[in-house]
């Protein structure tokens, strides 16, 4: 049986920049599937300083920019995230992908939305200025101070989304929005947790993220949508991990940002 080929790719929250980032095994991905679409959900970097980026995080970028190639007959999507907030334009040069608030598209006679979900987040709405400074910075400096493998940044991460029910809440609201946009199925990130639900006819569905330890992504396909939870295999002993570097020009060359390679999937 040979590999399955997707319409549809979809990825969320890999938070580039951040020590918890599972970048490298997203590349994997990209690298490994075979899709006709690849949707970035949002919240693809962490913040906007690219100083926190480590050689991994400039691979991954490589990666879609590689993927956007007109030739590899494969459409690439960035959907802006609350985080991604204000990089439309650089994203547009750098990776060579448009950027949306939303995307739709029709697949099997069905109609399809893709939004990241802080829209349907009240305090991230409300409260632009604090999240970035005692959520996001502060956060990003938990990691440095962190135990091996993050495990206090991870369970932060987890009690914060229960707290503030950002599930529910994100799921309520990309329901009856998907409804009064005439969708069936929608598609958000944001929470970090994997999560599908239906509701008057609507299928919501929450790709999850990168950052923990079994990180999630979405395809779309014939056979329907499917939540996959990513299964690394061994690292290569010679790949070994970059410290920051904030010199882009250096680490987008080292990275190949610019060079075009083979992929074993995408786009076939």
């Amino acid at each position: 049986m040979g590999q399955p080929i997707y319409d549809t790719l979809i990825l969320s929250d890999v938070h580039l920049g951040a020590a918890m980032s599972r970048a490298r095994d997203a590349t994997r991905l990209l690298k490994e599937t075979t899709f006709r679409r690849l949707i970035l959900l949002g919240d693809i970097f962490a913040d906007l300083n690219f100083g926190r980026l480590k050689k991994e995080h400039w691979q991954f970028l490589g990666a879609i920019r590689k993927l956007s190639n007109p030739k590899r007959d494969v459409e690439v999507v960035w959907v802006e995230g609350n985080h991604d907030h204000g990089l439309s334009d650089i994203m547009s040069h750098l990776v060579g992908v448009k950027v949306f608030q939303e995307y739709a598209w029709e697949y099997r006679g069905l109609r399809h939305i893709a939004i990241h979900g802080h829209q349907f987040d009240r305090f991230v709405v409300n409260n632009v200025r604090f999240n970035y400074l005692f959520g996001t910075l502060a956060y990003l400096w938990l990691q440095k101070l962190d135990l091996k493998g993050n495990p206090l940044s991870r369970m932060l991460d987890r009690l914060n989304t229960r707290w503030l029910r950002m599930s529910a809440k994100v799921a309520s609201g990309a329901l009856a929005h998907a409804r009064e946009r005439g969708a069936h199925r929608i598609f958000c990130g944001h929470t970090h947790a994997a999560l599908e639900e239906k509701k008057h006819g609507v299928h919501y569905y929450n790709s999850g993220s990168w950052i923990d330890a079994h990180p999630t992504y979405i395809t779309v396909s014939e056979e329907g949508v499917e939540i996959h939870e990513y299964q690394p295999y061994d690292r290569d002993p010679g790949e070994e991990r970059s410290e920051t570097d904030s010199a882009f020009a250096g680490i987008a060359g080292e990275a190949g940002l610019f060079e075009d390679v083979e992929y074993e999937g995408a786009g076939r």
